[in-house]
């Protein structure tokens, strides 16, 4: 993925080719056999490079650690501050059913409404044309209105925004650890006030078998994040207090602390592909494993993928280079 660091990290001014056209993504998967296409694609490419880049940019560091801010990550974090206070403003609503308060179709209605205005303050006038683009996968990044449910599939759609911000240039090589630390940390706490809020159900759960409900991606950075720790071991994150006294400094941490708020019983039974994982020896392993996981159980999944959507910025088109 050195192409990508390359992409990143382009010259101090980065302006897109004058060539480059602007287009609304929209829906290509609507087969099983068009999984293919997808595995294929320039989009699959730099999604996974993003991913990637961005996992080895945060080995070994902690949340709380010293990194650059720049001015759109701090409009990025400004952004996802303006859709935490719409979730005060909107409360639940009294309803027969405990699951799916109906009160987020109407907070979403706001956000499909405002999303390009927002984009719009992230990027530069000269960049304006991309706003619609960007603005779709953002939109996407939340959850279903119509189900009222949220899964790695509109995770997925969140890193994607962030990945269009990164070709446009707006997002940039010395942003990497601002943007998963600052940025995507920052949206799993509203994605997290999103869950418990309207009660939200998993998109295309697993269950048992699942890694986790509703997230993939903290896990993988979060995995990262440990590697060559002195003392912190996998086998650890099942033990309260060690999650207690750490979660501050480890996003894979914060993911389990949300678990435990969540559910009842023992752990090894609601969360059992985790309590595997701490069996493993070492937390390379794990990041290793799971990257393997999150290309076979989200990204070669048809019932996540037929919902991703592909434009100029993450084309169709199969790989070039």
């Amino acid at each position: 993925f050195t192409w990508f660091l390359h992409l990143l990290g382009a010259s101090e001014e980065v302006t897109p080719p004058l060539q480059q056209s602007f287009m609304v993504p929209k829906k290509e998967i609507n087969m099983v056999s068009d999984m293919a296409k997808w595995k294929r694609s320039q989009a699959y490419a730099d999604y996974m490079g993003f991913i990637l880049t961005l996992n080895e940019g945060v080995k070994g560091k902690k949340l709380t650690c010293e990194y650059k801010v720049s001015e759109p990550i701090e409009k990025l974090v400004a952004l996802l501050n303006t859709l935490d206070r719409w979730i005060d403003e909107t409360p639940p609503v009294d309803q027969p059913s405990r699951f799916g308060n109906k009160a987020f179709r109407t907070w979403y209605a706001k956000l499909d409404q405002e999303a390009e205005k927002l984009v719009a303050t992230v990027i530069p006038k000269h960049l304006a044309d991309a706003a619609p683009e960007v603005a779709v996968y953002l939109k996407e990044s939340v959850g279903n209105s119509t189900r009222i449910d949220y899964g790695t599939g509109h995770e997925a759609a969140f890193a994607a925004f962030l990945c269009c911000l990164c070709k446009i240039g707006v997002l940039r090589v010395d942003d990497q650890m601002a943007i998963v630390f600052k940025v995507f940390n920052r949206y799993l706490e509203v994605m997290r006030k999103l869950q418990k809020t309207y009660r939200m159900e998993p998109a295309g759960s697993q269950g048992v078998w699942g890694l986790d409900d509703f997230q993939f991606l903290p896990f993988i950075w979060g995995s990262s994040q440990l590697i060559d720790h002195p003392n912190l071991e996998p086998r650890h994150f099942v033990d309260e207090k060690v999650v207690n006294e750490n979660h501050k400094d480890f996003m894979f941490l914060e993911c389990i602390l949300f678990i435990t708020e969540m559910k009842t019983g023992p752990f090894a039974e609601h969360s059992n592909q985790l309590w595997n994982i701490s069996a493993v020896p070492s937390w390379s392993k794990v990041n290793q494993g799971l990257i393997r996981m999150y290309k076979a159980e989200c990204l070669e999944k048809f019932p996540v993928i037929q919902h991703f959507k592909f434009g100029s910025l993450l084309p169709i088109q199969p790989v070039t280079s």
